[in-house]
């Protein structure tokens, strides 16, 4: 993978085809905005039960596609990372068509103004498009610098409409001011951000988001990243027993759980910019074979997290004895 600098950020794809099989069968958005169509143009309707025909058709489409994801998990035996990365897919392409139904036909503006322009970033874990089945979704609604009328309507309608699909959104609207002083005070802030991935909107927007991250928050100061998110892990450590020897670990949170391996990835990403564990290998810090292991590793810890969230029907990551 080719390195960019910081004057030439770009939007990322959400996941690549080789990382997703045969997206369509999961959801396709060209049926999704075929069967939207109607909906949009039919002017009998209220902009009420417009928006619940909307939310039928998105709510079908993600039934379908989780119970496709979770059919080749169980049945296809598909991996973990197979499987969050397969869930990332499927949120993503449901947000962009109620981003694009709202701008299009609910909220329309052919000309907007420079302040109304807004991009939808994905942060987080979902930002690294990996997604548990029952994981929260976190939401950065990017401004330019201030709050426009029609960029607090196309939030509001987004939000709704994962709330009404029964998803768990963690959300915050900010202008890209406010990105780069809340993350030069608060490492979680800064640690999300440096896993933000567009979804859709103003590319322009997010590119000069991620322009800005590197040059004034990232740039030079790797050796603080690093000893801060160290020093977090050492707390984390202590909060779960640490040990690696617990009779009901926590695989996310617990010594040698997702947590760590993410810290590890989080300070090579933040020294070397690279976006895949396989990046590393050509950057000199993994060996191949070490490369492997990693995602291996990732892959089992992965793997248990989806079986306990299918088992339990909500977030859960201890392996209890029951689970067990």
């Amino acid at each position: 993978m080719q390195v960019r600098s910081v004057t030439e950020p770009r939007a990322e794809p959400a996941a690549t085809p080789r990382e997703v099989p045969n997206q369509r069968d999961i959801v396709d958005r060209r049926v999704l905005n075929a069967a939207l169509e109607p909906i949009a143009h039919d002017e009998a309707l209220s902009r009420e039960v417009q928006r619940v025909r909307v939310r039928e058709v998105l709510k079908d489409a993600y039934a379908k596609g989780a119970a496709e994801i979770r059919r080749r998990f169980e049945e296809q035996a598909a991996g973990g990372r197979a499987t969050v990365r397969a869930m990332s897919f499927l949120v993503d392409q449901l947000i962009r068509v109620a981003y694009d139904f709202a701008s299009t036909h609910v909220y329309q503006a052919p000309n907007p103004s420079a302040a109304e322009r807004l991009v939808i970033i994905a942060v987080g874990g979902y930002g690294r498009a990996e997604l548990a089945p029952c994981s929260d979704i976190d939401l950065l609604f990017l401004h330019p610098y201030k709050r426009a009328p029609r960029g607090e309507q196309l939030v509001e309608f987004v939000l709704y409409m994962l709330w009404d699909l029964g998803l768990k959104v963690g959300h915050a609207t900010r202008s890209i001011d406010d990105c780069i002083r809340l993350a030069q005070a608060d490492m979680t802030i800064r640690t999300a951000l440096l896993e933000a991935r567009y979804l859709c909107g103003d590319e322009k927007l997010y590119a000069e988001l991620k322009q800005r991250f590197l040059a004034k928050i990232v740039k030079g100061t790797g050796r603080e990243f690093a000893a801060a998110k160290l020093v977090e892990r050492g707390e984390r450590h202590k909060r779960m027993g640490d040990s690696r020897y617990v009779v009901e670990p926590n695989v996310k949170e617990g010594k040698g759980g997702l947590r760590d391996l993410h810290t590890l990835f989080w300070i090579a990403k933040d020294a070397h910019r690279v976006e895949r564990i396989e990046d590393l290998v050509g950057k000199g810090v993994f060996a191949r074979e070490e490369a492997a292991t990693f995602a291996k590793a990732l892959d089992f810890l992965w793997t248990v997290r989806c079986h306990l969230h299918y088992l339990a029907r909500r977030a859960e990551d201890r392996l209890t004895f029951d689970m067990q």
